[in-house]
């Protein structure tokens, strides 16, 4: 997407004059490690070339108005900076709200109302669309009014506002890796200490193939909660025996030998992915960096096998994805991304065999499920950032 065509479709609605702003929060992939950032595990994802775009100007009042182009149906959605209150008719401008109340909650207040544009590129739903949002409209206030706030404090208060402001009670992955992303990156992040590492993409004859079920989900109406509140049962019963803060401090045989102080079996079963998860991950990462694709495709497929087993987090539609994606020469590992119950998958495809893999898997999908699936070749890009 264009800084013209952005800048065009702010100009069209909200009129010339003044200084226009234009800014950017990229959508996030997971490569692996999902649903282990809010039990203090180690993810890897990184941010996309797509994302959401912002178009921006100051008023001389205390007014808010938001368009998207997105849901132009809905038309500007008007508010004020004395107002940020959560309101379901508010639809989507509580994501921005909510950025700015978490801001206004840290002593950084908007001097001003805003006139604010937004138009998303994001392919479909799993890519984290809401960060993406928020992490824009951080970047924006801090630029905007001279905030001093450091990109680590973008990712803690976005995810406080989508936490606390907006019901959706995720981790930071998708927080930190819309702010923090480096282009032809993945982050190797510890989102119990926020400590972090870029490891290279470097796939050689491979490539990361993004595929959009267009089966939506949508989070905070889904088990996602569910899935954290049973990891935290589970959690409860192994303090009762063990002191940890997190459930990604076990590892596999260290959870084995005391797994059956957990009384819940549905808890022990989403305990039990979790660890092994971390354990998957941090063995994805070694095996990238010594150019392994082999084992980290494979390990890709674990994980998706316990998300679908254990975590019960997929649904019919990215199953046959998967198990398609699977069955399909040159692709060496394929799972679901995201938040879980519909969205993306994210399959690795040796390069020559794209072309085939994209037409056969479209096909047998769309004859199983009637829906069409879009394929998207990922490209890592950088973080959230001014554009003009």
């Amino acid at each position: 997407m264009t800084n013209e065509e952005i800048l065009n479709g702010f100009v069209s609605v909200f009129g010339q004059g003044g200084s226009i702003r234009g800014y950017m929060g990229p959508g996030r992939v997971n490569l692996i490690g999902e649903h282990i950032d809010y039990n203090g595990g180690h993810v890897f994802p990184c941010a996309i070339t797509r994302g959401n775009y912002l178009v921006c100007r100051k008023r001389d009042d205390r007014k808010l108005r938001f368009y998207s182009a997105n849901f132009a149906k809905g038309g500007i959605i008007e508010s004020t900076i004395d107002d940020l209150v959560f309101y379901k008719k508010a639809f989507w401008t509580n994501y921005p709200k909510g950025v700015m109340w978490a801001f206004a909650k840290n002593g950084l207040n908007m001097k001003c109302g805003l006139d604010i544009y937004f138009k998303g590129d994001i392919p479909g739903s799993g890519l984290s669309s809401s960060a993406a949002m928020e992490v824009a409209i951080a970047v924006m206030l801090r630029d905007m009014f001279d905030l001093e706030v450091t990109d680590t404090s973008i990712a803690i208060m976005t995810q406080f506002s989508e936490n606390k402001f907006n019901g959706m009670n995720c981790g930071i992955m998708d927080q930190f890796s819309s702010i923090m992303g480096k282009k032809n990156h993945a982050i190797f992040l510890d989102c119990a200490s926020l400590e972090y590492k870029y490891v290279p993409l470097e796939l050689g004859d491979y490539s990361i193939v993004v595929t959009n079920s267009n089966k939506p989900h949508s989070l905070t109406a889904s088990h996602y909660n569910d899935r954290r509140k049973e990891c935290e049962m589970a959690l409860a019963d192994i303090k009762k025996i063990r002191n940890i803060s997190n459930l990604c401090q076990l590892s596999p045989k260290e959870f084995a030998d005391i797994c059956s102080v957990i009384k819940n079996p549905i808890a022990k079963g989403r305990a039990r992915f979790a660890v092994y998860e971390e354990d998957r991950t941090k063995a994805a990462v070694e095996a990238l960096e010594k150019n392994d694709i082999l084992t980290f495709g494979d390990l890709l497929n674990q994980s998706g096998d316990g998300l679908r087993y254990e975590y019960e987090a997929t649904c019919d539609e990215i199953d046959v994805l998967v198990d398609t994606a699977r069955a399909q020469k040159g692709c060496i590992g394929s799972r679901e991304t995201g938040g879980g119950w519909g969205g993306n998958t994210v399959s690795i495809v040796k390069t020559e065999n794209l072309a085939e893999f994209k037409e056969n898997v479209g096909k047998i999908y769309s004859e199983k499920t009637g829906l069409k699936a879009d394929f998207n070749i990922l490209e890592a890009g950088d973080g959230g950032r001014r554009l003009f």
